[in-house]
């Protein structure tokens, strides 16, 4: 799963009411709408967690225009993760590998990008 979402703010509180009324308001049983709080989304065609578990990788790019904004990465991963459990992943427990950047962009967004990790031995 792919979340996008145009434009970026200091205050990594205001990530997380956003991307989960994305997921409120988007998500029609186990396919989203489109919706414009996110602008581009991929899907398949059930909730990757599926209700069995399983574990995850979580891939959080900030990308920036200009000057980095400041912005504690720590916070904007909390924000998020929270905002994508219950659509991504039933818990942020889940999460095994988790990776959160902030790099030069040709427009300012947030990527991100939810896999499921195969079972490890």
């Amino acid at each position: 799963m792919v979340v996008e979402v145009d434009g970026l703010t200091t205050q990594a509180k205001y990530y997380k009411p956003l991307i989960y009324e994305f997921f409120r308001k988007a998500w029609r049983g186990a396919r989203p709408a489109t919706g414009s709080l996110a602008t581009r989304q991929t899907f398949d065609s059930s909730p990757p967690w599926g209700g069995d578990g399983g574990e995850f990788a979580v891939e959080i790019r900030m990308e920036y225009v200009g000057e980095p904004p400041w912005l504690d990465l720590d916070n904007l991963a909390k924000a998020i993760l929270d905002a994508i459990k219950g659509y991504a992943f039933h818990d942020d427990a889940q999460v095994a590998r988790l990776l959160v950047e902030r790099v030069p962009g040709e427009r300012e967004r947030i990527v991100v990008a939810v896999t499921r990790l195969s079972e490890r031995p």
